[in-house]
């Protein structure tokens, strides 16, 4: 995924009321940038960190500049654009990049399976059929591993039923950690954050959900998927 325009680099001042930032750029002005995460953002959003900033390019947008990366003092980089996970997946399902998916011949974005109450990230047609698969971003990290989740997720934990529930009935379903966050070198679930959660992930992976973390290059030019990360459960 490359950014349309060249971004912009800064200071972090604050992050507040979710979705604002408070940014110093490189050239001395201080903007309020939008912050496209609803998460804790724990670890991502620290005063003083370097930033990066996608600006609009539409004059009527009350906010000129987007949130894409933050460089933590360690030097690692970490796309806190949660919206940019499925795209990232849909990417690299689409040019072939995960070789778990080099079987599949078309991918169908928000699709909800028959007789199901949930609508999951992707349909994956080929010729074995359609299977499911839901993304999760994961940003929080702790030594060289990460978690998910960074807050209780309700919603989260609903979905790893469902897809419990269809792999149950033989279909084949996944449940992908897309990792946005260069210093993670391995993904686990954060049972002190949400125990349910945590006890969904294991009750799917024992019916047969496939379990992946996939990791990223995130830089000022783009940012894509590379390799598998372990997951560890």
């Amino acid at each position: 995924m490359q950014f349309n325009t060249s971004l912009i680099r800064g200071k972090l001042i604050r992050r507040y009321k979710r979705f604002l930032a408070d940014v110093e750029l490189d050239n001395g002005d201080i903007v309020v940038a939008h912050c496209p995460n609803t998460g804790a953002m724990t670890g991502c959003a620290e005063p003083g960190y370097t930033v990066f900033l996608s600006p609009s390019t539409n004059p009527k947008r009350k906010l000129a500049y987007t949130w894409e990366i933050a460089q933590d003092f360690q030097g690692h980089m970490i796309g806190i654009n949660t919206h940019n996970a499925n795209k990232l997946v849909a990417e690299a399902l689409n040019n072939k990049a995960i070789d778990a998916f080099s079987h599949v011949k078309n991918v169908v974005q928000e699709v909800t399976p028959p007789g199901g109450s949930s609508r999951f990230d992707f349909a994956l047609e080929s010729e074995a059929g359609t299977e499911y698969l839901e993304v999760k971003s994961v940003t929080l990290r702790r030594g060289q591993q990460g978690y998910f989740p960074d807050a209780v997720t309700t919603r989260g934990t609903k979905h790893c039923l469902e897809l419990a529930a269809l792999a149950r009935q033989g279909i084949h379903t996944t449940l992908a950690f897309c990792v946005q966050h260069t210093g993670i070198e391995e993904v686990l679930i954060a049972q002190d954050i949400d125990p349910r959660y945590g006890e969904a992930v294991k009750e799917a992976q024992h019916e047969g959900v496939r379990v992946l973390a996939l990791g990223c290059v995130i830089n000022q030019q783009n940012i894509f998927i590379n390799q598998i990360l372990p997951v560890i459960l």
